[in-house]
């Protein structure tokens, strides 16, 4: 099933059960204003106020080094967003991702549940930290809780924002710098994690034996030739164990060439089309991951099921990995509305009065704002009339 029928399916039953429910629900807090339910306690609050309260020196200076980072990221960003510009209408320097579809043009597809969850992880985190360092600069914190934008799980933590202006430009910055650097290092812990099971524990337990084909895209050269489930062993002679292999077999081919693709249901032969990110690369239209197989003597000892779950627990490190340094990345970025945007101007107003500021921030928002609606709409389109 197409990952938009998930959304839409979901969208009707928590909608239909939040307004025939809507009394009971409010009584027990819960807030209904479509398209957002919004949860709101106070144990979440004590949560956090025991956080900030146990080590708040830790806490700012974890954060310190965390402006730098951040001033750091924001500037490798905004490099990289800008020199996107000589290769956007080759590949999309911004990508909409959305778990479980396949957007059109976008050079990653995000799995429905994992992507869920490691979006769940992402705003949690995100907003959290803020709760925390807020806490930590003594600045009260308004409400606090879960959400739902129509289907997609979050949280909020609202700081006064009277108490916010009147605190110390570093106090200031180290609060809006917490939520991404919260990102980023949830990200560093994800991307260890992961490193550690791929390389120590996979190693042990498992053997690659091919790619699995996990989706393939509508109206692609491997469209109803190749089926999703098959296991890709050799292209174009080339045998196929890994990723490496694969992607190293794929790298060499161009469009139009007719290929060879070995599976484990046979022998199928495909003419690729031109590679939506590069012209001159050819195409197919599948995404694969890893094939394993269980090694005999773990199989003996552990049986053939248990081992999966390894699978299932390094997929999903990958995708906290990948939503929660794009996120926060992207969240840097010297635009107004963004967390960056707000570090931009306080750094600004050190040396240049509010007013320069202010309209510093205004052309760099504008900008890149630009660059990024540019690239969004170019790579919809592009992908759409392939």
């Amino acid at each position: 099933m197409n990952g938009i029928w998930y959304y839409i399916i979901a969208f009707i039953f928590i909608w239909i059960v939040a307004l025939v429910f809507k009394k009971p629900l409010t009584k027990v807090g819960v807030e209904i204003e479509p398209p957002m339910l919004m949860w709101k306690t106070t144990r979440l609050r004590t949560t956090i106020e025991k956080i900030a309260n146990k080590s708040p020196q830790f806490w700012k200076l974890y954060m310190n080094v965390g402006i730098v980072v951040s001033f750091i990221a924001m500037i490798v960003m905004s490099y990289l967003l800008i020199s996107s510009l000589s290769t956007i209408k080759t590949v999309p320097s911004v990508s909409l991702v959305i778990p479980g579809v396949e957007v059109p043009g976008s050079p990653i597809t995000v799995p429905l549940g994992y992507g869920l969850i490691a979006l769940a992880t992402v705003l949690i985190v995100h907003e959290f930290s803020h709760g925390i360092l807020a806490r930590v600069e003594k600045i009260s914190i308004k409400s606090i809780g879960l959400m739902l934008l129509t289907i997609l799980p979050g949280a909020f933590v609202e700081p006064d924002e009277e108490e916010l202006k009147k605190t110390s430009k570093l106090g200031r910055m180290r609060v809006y710098a917490a939520g991404s650097v919260a990102n980023m290092s949830l990200a560093l812990v994800a991307i260890l994690t992961t490193l550690l099971i791929s390389n120590l524990v996979f190693p042990a337990v498992f053997y690659g034996n091919g790619m699995e084909i996990q989706t393939i895209i509508p109206n692609t050269p491997a469209d109803h030739i190749l089926e999703e489930g098959m296991i890709i062993t050799s292209v174009n002679g080339e045998d196929v164990k890994d990723v490496k292999s694969y992607n190293a077999a794929f790298s060499t081919l161009k469009p139009g060439e007719n290929i060879s693709i070995i599976t484990n249901k046979g022998e199928y032969n495909i003419l690729t089309s031109q590679n939506p990110q590069n012209n001159s690369r050819g195409y197919v239209g599948v995404s694969a991951s890893n094939h394993y197989e269980v090694k005999k003597e773990v199989s003996n000892i552990l049986g053939n099921s248990a081992p999966w779950a390894l699978i299932n627990l390094y997929d999903l490190f990958f995708w906290i990995f990948t939503l929660n340094l794009g996120i926060g990345l992207f969240n840097l970025l010297p635009i107004r509305m963004l967390d960056g945007g707000a570090l931009f101007k306080d750094l600004l107003t050190f040396k240049l009065s509010k007013k320069i500021a202010n309209n510093l921030l205004n052309v760099t928002t504008i900008f890149f704002v630009v660059i990024i609606v540019f690239s969004l709409v170019y790579g919809l389109f592009k992908g759409v009339i392939g």
